[in-house]
């Protein structure tokens, strides 16, 4: 279903992005599932009506969470998602991002939009001061799309995320206020 621009919190040239909503299950589970090939085996997002209802409850009543809908202006097709997790106020203002392209949008610097625009929330409206990503070390589109958006590698934790039925090494990207201005 197209979605209006009104709704979004930031616009890019080509994509907007908005928060997650129940009302976007139906296509989100649909791209999901067209883009299995594309995810396998990074990661995993919700496919089921009822998996994609916990997991809007979980990015909308957990304070400590965000969850953003990648969309094309030009009619309105979900082309991506960007969650915000382990958000931390205080001191810290840090937050973990992880993100999904779908597959019909993949490779068309979509998804590159759509996460400047995330960032620029996070770091604007938000106050967060540091966002971090973390990658499976084979991952190499996320990586180049990290890369792309300023991030620098920080480092590497073996063993640190349970992914795909087991515990999996990720590098560590982060990216501060201050290196984006």
């Amino acid at each position: 279903m197209p979605h209006t621009a009104s709704r979004h919190l930031a616009e890019g040239p080509r994509v907007g992005i908005r928060p997650v909503t129940h009302e976007d299950g139906a296509e989100f589970t649909a791209r999901v599932r067209e883009s299995r090939d594309l995810h396998h085996p990074w990661l995993f997002p919700p496919d089921t009506a009822e998996a994609y209802t916990a997991h809007v409850r979980r990015l909308t009543e957990d304070p400590a969470r965000a969850g953003f809908l990648v969309c094309e202006k030009d009619g309105g097709a979900l082309a991506g998602f960007v969650n915000i997790n382990n958000i931390v106020h205080g001191a810290f203002r840090s937050g973990a991002l992880g993100y999904g392209a779908f597959a019909h949008a993949a490779g068309r610097g979509l998804m590159r939009e759509g996460l400047d625009l995330v960032i620029g929330y996070a770091f604007g409206p938000m106050r967060l001061h540091r966002l971090e990503i973390n990658v499976q070390p084979r991952n190499t589109a996320s990586i180049a799309l990290a890369r792309a958006c300023g991030f620098r590698l920080e480092g590497f934790s073996p063993d640190m995320l349970f992914v795909d039925g087991a515990w999996r090494d990720h590098e560590r990207w982060a990216l501060t206020a201050e290196m984006r201005a």
